[in-house]
């Protein structure tokens, strides 16, 4: 019979390349999901039942001990940008993370991968770096043959980073950041993807790998290229990081008080990362060592960013035309 993988979280943003391309090695992926009616999507990533939406709640040790049982690989993808109700930092990112890792030691679990982040510190004074940092900590104290992926910022058709800023654009003709010239070094989604099933499937040596793609470069120059892919002209402001932490403020307790109608675009913890550069330690091990070569920005951006042009898909048409008719 086929080996087994459960993939807790594993129809979010990253987790569902993760279960794509296990499948395609051929074993049975199990997707732990909050709302397996919502991650239906993952089935036809596979045969017939290779790939099965579960429910999970990772807060409860009885929900995570079920899905993972008979499992032969473990990957845990589950993280937060923000809290929500019982969905706390700790709760999510430090016990969830450590409560995998105890049972997938129980259990007798051969491979276990845990998703963190570039950045993860147990004593951050970033309650979203804090809390990836004990979560680290967890897995590699239950389960010292773990795997720790920790990729920069990542992007993808299904990012929460260029999707939201190129958003951004049609609004108005300013575009604010916080951390201008913090620097980054965007991954590409389906690369992470790669790492986490080298690791899965036995091929990786046990430890801490960060992950980043080809290019390092500030936001500032980030939000640049993407005008340029999406077409527009947009003046990028950079608000000081004393002014971001109380617009933050302001805005978090706006969304507190309609009961979260109002969604805050940037919290007080997140400006605290933004003020740390985002890029693969000079000593770390990464893609180099799990034999993987990771995809550059430009040749991924333009094939999902082109709905955010002013004409669409239609743009390069559009301006061909253009240039047909003056001519």
């Amino acid at each position: 019979m086929s080996k087994l993988v459960t993939i807790y979280g594993g129809s979010g943003f990253v987790g569902r390349y993760i279960a794509r391309r296990m499948a395609k090695e051929g074993w049975r992926v199990r997707v732990a999901v909050r709302n397996p009616n919502e991650a239906l999507f993952v089935k036809p990533y596979g045969v017939v039942g290779q790939v099965e939406p579960v429910f999970c709640n990772i807060r409860d040790d009885a929900s995570v001990a079920a899905v993972m049982d008979g499992a032969d690989a473990v990957v845990n993808c589950v993280g937060i940008l923000a809290p929500k109700g019982p969905n706390t930092f700790e709760s999510v990112q430090a016990d969830g993370a450590a409560r995998i890792a105890r049972i997938a030691a129980a259990q007798g679990v051969s491979q276990l991968v845990q998703i963190s982040a570039i950045g993860a510190d147990a004593s951050s004074d970033s309650d979203y770096a804090r809390t990836k940092g004990e979560g680290e900590a967890a897995v590699l104290a239950a389960f010292p043959s773990a795997v720790i992926l920790r990729p920069s910022v990542i992007f993808g058709s299904e990012d929460q980073f260029f999707n939201k800023f190129a958003g951004m654009t049609r609004f108005g003709p300013v575009l604010p950041i916080v951390g201008a010239d913090t620097k980054f070094q965007p991954v590409w989604v389906d690369d992470v993807a790669q790492a986490a099933v080298v690791a899965a499937t036995g091929r990786a040596a046990a430890g801490i790998y960060e992950l980043g793609g080809p290019d390092v470069a500030t936001f500032r120059d980030l939000m640049a290229q993407m005008l340029r892919v999406i077409d527009r002209r947009r003046l990028v402001i950079n608000l000081p990081f004393g002014i971001a932490k109380i617009v933050a403020g302001v805005l978090g307790a706006v969304q507190s008080l309609s009961l979260g109608i109002v969604k805050a675009p940037v919290t007080t913890d997140q400006v605290k990362n933004l003020s740390k550069d985002n890029v693969v330690s000079a000593q770390a091990r990464g893609f180099a060592d799990l034999g993987i070569v990771p995809t550059d920005l430009e040749a991924v951006l333009p094939d999902y960013l082109w709905r955010f042009r002013p004409s669409g898909q239609y743009d390069a048409i559009k301006k061909s035309a253009k240039n047909l008719k003056n001519a």
